[in-house]
């Protein structure tokens, strides 16, 4: 696209651009080395979370490189810059990981100020982490310039004695470890081996989940999010990105074009149909919030209760990101949920089609079992479920993909733990019973604060070979990597008076994954009377970032929002 034919009067650049006024404003752009033409081209800001945090984040800059050239090459101006990212696998199991979720608000918001504070005409955003993707897909729909989103890409799995291992195996060793089912020699060289390239976590957990989400959503290239990270074909997708970004300014294609209700609903089936992280019930209520789009847990859950579970994924099945994108990638995983009925292929995509003229050309692929037919699936029923009862009347999550039906159901007395550290020396210690509902709370978004994962223990859990023999129940969050009879997301939460705050030791509580039922065997009295004697509970984030989410944060039912999102806007960034 010629920047030439596009009409700058009516884009954010023209208020730092145009004008004898903005000689100022000129002048610090030549500085930094652009020319006269390049000044009155649109603006790109091209935004990645690059730290040196973790994996998943290290290939960010490089392949921001790509996509500079792309925009350049279509006749435009690009502005790199970075924001945080918090990353979860060392967040874990410590009181870092109450910055993980908070962390997305933050992403959201800085790329919101410096996209306002420089009159950026278009985005293309970069994120490599479970929080960190959600971040900037929130502040797309927010900012709704023309925007693209590219996924840094998945990281490539590990050998560990000519076994493919990920991180979660990782995890689930220190249980092994802590019952004597592994030595220290073993952990270490398992520890050096697990991780072994750039790229976020290669199975679908949340990293995974949400790239997948944003081909389904249509905020992402065809194939874009598949390719793991140290694949040279990043680059082209990156490059392609660039060109394409200049195209929508062109025709005013905006994120809210794309991110409708029938989008969020194509996002939340191929969650489903992959297996993929609980988390997504998180995020995508959030993402919508910011188009002003009412899509709660509960609709998520729908749709979830709805779709077939269809890829045989890690941590349930047996594959990695890799994997799928080398038998045809996140388009074969839709091609057959459009084929079948379950996704809507009306919807705009950011290569200006629709999602069925994108994927009209895809091929079933005979060859592979990564992805099974939508009419022939593993389970006619999702991988992640709903639930809902007297003990969440506000929702809760499981995830069961990889879960035999037999073990969906569960019924056991409650052993409860205020805070994570208490259950994970338990665990360790193995101070608890086969049978019992393991309950984790006061962890939810305001309660914890920031709705801490819950990796630790349970892969600890997995590890000592009681996964299956306990459940466990938390207002907080469950990593996606995490596997077992694991109910996350319950509210209301403790800290607002939930009934998950109510309940005692001894208590019985029964799960339903099935029906989708929670409940605590307890009578209305019953908890209206504890819920008289319930008293709140002073956090530890007294100041401090912390401190003002918890003053903002809403239920984990309505996405963790922090502000009032796209139905109070006067206008949006992009008409100002």
């Amino acid at each position: 696209m010629d920047a030439r034919l596009i009409d700058k009067s009516k884009l954010p650049s023209r208020h730092v651009t145009e004008g004898p006024a903005r000689a100022p404003h000129r002048s610090y752009l030549y500085a930094m080395g652009l020319t006269k033409e390049q000044i009155a081209q649109p603006l790109v800001g091209v935004a990645t979370c690059w730290n040196e945090a973790a994996p998943c984040n290290i290939s960010l800059m490089r392949q921001a490189q790509a996509v500079k050239k792309g925009v350049a090459a279509a006749r435009g101006t690009p502005r790199e810059f970075c924001t945080i990212t918090v990353t979860d696998g060392i967040a874990m199991g410590h009181q870092g990981m109450k910055a993980s979720l908070p962390s997305r608000e933050v992403i959201a918001d800085s790329v919101e100020l410096t996209m306002r504070g420089h009159s950026y005409d278009a985005l293309v955003g970069m994120a490599g982490c479970d929080k960190s993707l959600p971040g900037m897909m929130m502040a797309m729909v927010r900012l709704n310039v023309p925007s693209i989103f590219i996924y840094g890409g998945s990281i490539l799995p590990g050998s560990f004695r000519g076994r493919q291992v990920t991180v979660q195996d990782l995890f689930e060793a220190v249980g092994k470890y802590s019952v004597g089912e592994m030595s220290d020699e073993d952990l270490t060289e398992l520890e050096q081996v697990a991780c072994p390239s750039a790229g976020a976590c290669g199975a679908q957990f949340t990293a995974n989940t949400m790239a997948t989400v944003s081909e389904a959503m249509g905020l992402a290239l065809p194939y874009s999010a598949g390719a793991p990270a140290p694949y040279e074909i990043r680059d082209r997708f990156c490059a392609a990105a660039g060109e394409q970004i200049m195209d929508l300014i062109a025709k005013n294609i905006r994120p809210r074009d794309i991110v409708t209700r029938r989008a969020l609903e194509n996002a939340a089936t191929v969650v489903a149909a992959s297996g993929g992280s609980t988390n997504a019930a998180l995020h995508l209520p959030a993402i919508a919030h910011e188009a002003g789009i009412k899509f709660d847990l509960f609709d998520v859950a729908e749709i979830f209760k709805r779709t077939p579970y269809i890829a045989d994924l890690k941590p349930g099945g047996r594959y990695v990101a890799k994997d799928l994108f080398e038998v045809g990638g996140i388009p074969l995983l839709m091609k057959t949920l459009l084929d079948h009925g379950y996704m809507h292929g009306d919807c705009m995509t950011v290569t200006g089609r629709t999602m069925a003229e994108n994927l009209a050309s895809v091929k079933w692929n005979d060859d592979q079992d990564v992805v099974y037919p939508a009419n022939k699936p593993i389970t006619p029923t999702g991988g992640v479920v709903g639930l809902k009862g007297n003990l969440a009347p506000e929702g809760a999550i499981v995830k069961v993909a990889g879960m035999a039906s037999d073990k969906q159901v569960f019924r056991g007395p409650a052993r409860c733990f205020d805070g994570e550290e208490a259950c994970f020396e338990a665990v360790s210690t193995r101070q608890y019973k086969e049978g019992e509902v393991l309950v984790i709370r006061y962890e939810g978004p305001r309660g914890g604060p920031g709705m801490r994962e819950m990796l630790s223990t349970t892969a600890a859990l997995y590890g000592q070979g009681m996964g299956d023999k306990v459940a466990l129940i938390t207002d907080g969050r469950f990593s996606g990597a995490t596997r077992g009879f694991c109910i996350g997301h319950v509210g209301p939460e403790a800290a607002v008076g939930g009934p998950i705050g109510l309940i005692e030791d001894g208590d019985i509580i029964a799960i339903d994954a099935v029906k989708g039922i929670i409940d605590v065997e307890l009578s209305g009295e019953e908890l209206a009377k504890r819920r008289a004697e319930w008293k709140p509970r002073e956090t530890s984030a007294t100041s401090g970032y912390l401190w003002k989410y918890a003053q903002t944060v809403g239920p984990a039912r309505d996405g963790a929002i922090t502000h009032p999102g796209g139905a109070a806007e006067k206008e949006t960034y992009a008409d100002v």
